[in-house]
């Protein structure tokens, strides 16, 4: 078959202008971008994940104090509570901090939580209250069904932080409430935070179960899938928050 002149024109055309083009440092095709970057392309799973933790994280900031915005996870039993509520969140169940006043608590109940965050959930809600705040909300007011909102809205929330539990003057009315709070968690298989002063058990005095009664104190024993006492010194006289 005879060579067609044409196209080869065009080619000893094309060949030329690379020529110039590569004698003035210019490239005739530009080089390929990579779709697969997980910072630039939004169809990366990569990108996704990172989008998710933001808008998580941004979740957790909102619902915590500024003294506990740098709160960090370091306790292996934290992380790894953390890591299985992102892993299935349905099956984290309950982590329990207990410990004196001071000991880092609260702080370590905040880190797990932003530890959730950080990883990038498909879905990340949280409300995190101190017991005696919460009671508070929940004890009956002049505004009709103020309270059985305040309720529901605690023990339908994805995550709970129930900060001090135990701190509350016990009374049935704590206990009833205490009890429809934590069994429609355990119910519903929700991951819940909780620090107390009180000990889970302790023979020799008050404990936690002494607080909950018998009901509520059965269904921890369930959910509890990290009981973590804290030890040490009060750290809030050493400087530091905790």
């Amino acid at each position: 078959m005879a060579p067609n002149p044409e196209r080869a024109g065009s080619a000893a055309s094309l060949r030329a202008m690379e020529r110039i083009l590569a004698a003035r440092g210019l490239q005739a095709v530009p080089e390929a971008i990579d779709d697969d970057s997980p910072e630039e392309n939004p169809g990366h799973r990569q990108w996704h994940r990172r989008a998710r933790a933001e808008y998580a994280l941004g979740r957790w900031s909102a619902a915590t104090p500024p003294r506990y915005r740098d709160a960090d996870a370091s306790l292996p039993e934290v992380r790894a509570w953390a890591d299985r509520a992102l892993t299935d969140n349905a099956a984290a169940g309950a982590l329990l901090l207990t410990g004196q006043t001071g000991t880092g608590k609260t702080h370590e109940a905040y880190g797990a939580l932003r530890m959730i965050a950080a990883g990038g959930p498909d879905r990340y809600e949280l409300i995190a209250v101190n017991s005696a705040d919460m009671y508070g909300r929940l004890r009956p007011s002049q505004v009709m069904g103020a309270a059985e909102r305040e309720l529901r809205r605690l023990s339908e929330v994805q995550y709970l932080l129930l900060d001090d539990l135990g701190t509350a003057k016990a009374s049935e009315w704590v206990e009833e409430v205490t009890y429809r709070l934590i069994n429609y968690r355990y119910n519903h298989c929700l991951p819940t935070v909780i620090t107390s002063n009180l000990p889970a058990r302790d023979e020799s005095g008050p404990d936690l179960t002494d607080f909950v009664g018998a009901r509520v104190a059965s269904r921890l024993a369930e959910m509890v899938t990290s009981l973590v006492p804290m030890i040490g010194s009060d750290r809030r006289r050493g400087g530091r928050a905790a």
